[in-house]
């Protein structure tokens, strides 16, 4: 069963829906993972990044991102 992505790219306010935090711990938390990752302010974060980062399945976050 193959899942069609609609987004590449993670953003505080779906780190937010994720979690159940805030949304200042999402931003945080996407800036430990940027750091992690020796990634410049610009540059984003993928959903797989995310995914390795937190330990989650990309099953279980792809339904809570929406768009």
């Amino acid at each position: 069963m193959k899942i069609e992505q609609k987004r590449v790219c993670i953003y505080p306010k779906d780190i937010q829906r994720i979690t159940g935090k805030s949304y200042r711990y999402a931003r945080l938390l996407q800036i430990e993972i940027k750091k992690q990752l020796n990634k410049q302010d610009h540059q984003l974060i993928s959903i797989d990044e995310f995914c390795s980062y937190t330990g989650l399945k990309l099953e279980q976050v792809q339904p809570l991102i929406v768009g």
